[in-house]
């Protein structure tokens, strides 16, 4: 990891440093265990919303400081499963650093090759690196926010429900962003409560898509943007619905939870652009 006293300011055309990576079995086995997954649903395979966080990470070991981020918009592209225990080596680069009125707002291309230089697994981002003395007492803003994916939560079918605890999401959390496992900073930060991190609601959504498709066998690959549009709390109970259109088929996921007066509203959502299903 970089040494804390000499964080890289984000700034274009910043390359990450080369590195080599693997999600073990155990590894997945504890993190879905604290998610309240089981992890025998990915047969063998990772489940691809890891790679959220080890993108994440990638940026931190090269320099770059996560402390406070706000992951606003997540790309996640399987161009083929992933092996539990497959070493992939992790490459990125800074495309574009914005000043927005809340800070600094930073896309990123992060993506994982095999020993042959081919991309299995793409997940470019874009954050916000929020400035204190902006975001104070300010509603502030990010630049443009992407249209929505689902406007009609009416036309959503329910999958299932998960309720978040403190306990489980610091044991699923990693050092690198206390906004996500401690309460101070999550509060300083604006928040109720500490957040869970994007990724870690992307487990929710891939564990209901790999057990919904082909009989519970996962996808070959998918395309999806996935868009993080109101905060999970670590004591939220959220529920994972899916939209199903008659001619196009499963497009769209989210995760939905309950506003001050009771109303569900969209926290995360994803639109698939591509779904190739799994073989039995």
């Amino acid at each position: 990891m970089a040494d804390v006293e000499n964080w890289v300011m984000p700034h274009k055309g910043f390359n990450y440093l080369p590195d080599t990576v693997a999600v073990s079995t155990a590894h997945q086995i504890d993190k879905l265990h604290a998610c309240g997954i089981d992890a025998e649903i990915f047969a063998g395979h990772v489940d691809p919303a890891f790679f959220i966080g080890i993108a994440i990470h990638a940026g931190i070991n090269s320099g770059i400081s996560a402390e406070g981020n706000i992951n606003m918009l997540q790309s996640l592209r399987m161009h083929r499963p992933v092996l539990l225990d497959e070493e992939l080596l992790v490459k990125g680069q800074i495309l574009a650093v914005t000043q927005v009125p809340r800070g600094l707002r930073v896309d990123t291309d992060v993506w994982f090759e095999n020993a042959e230089g081919q991309r299995v697994i793409s997940a470019p981002r874009t954050s916000l690196k929020p400035d204190p003395q902006r975001a104070e007492g300010k509603g502030g803003g990010a630049g443009e926010r992407p249209q929505a994916v689902i406007e009609d939560v009416s036309n959503l079918e329910f999958l299932q429900n998960y309720q978040l605890t403190p306990e489980g999401v610091r044991a699923y959390s990693m050092e690198g962003n206390s906004i996500h496992y401690e309460l101070e900073p999550a509060q300083k930060a604006g928040f109720r409560a500490p957040l869970i991190g994007g990724g870690m609601g992307v487990h929710f959504l891939m564990a209901e898509l790999w057990q919904a498709h082909e009989q519970g066998v996962g996808p070959q690959a998918f395309d999806a943007e996935i868009y993080f549009r109101r905060p999970i709390f670590w004591d939220d109970s959220v529920g994972v619905f899916n939209r199903n259109d008659e001619k196009s088929g499963w497009n769209a996921m989210a995760i939905l939870k309950e506003d001050t007066q009771g109303n569900q509203k969209v926290a995360t959502e994803i639109g698939l652009k591509l779904f190739k299903p799994g073989l039995i």
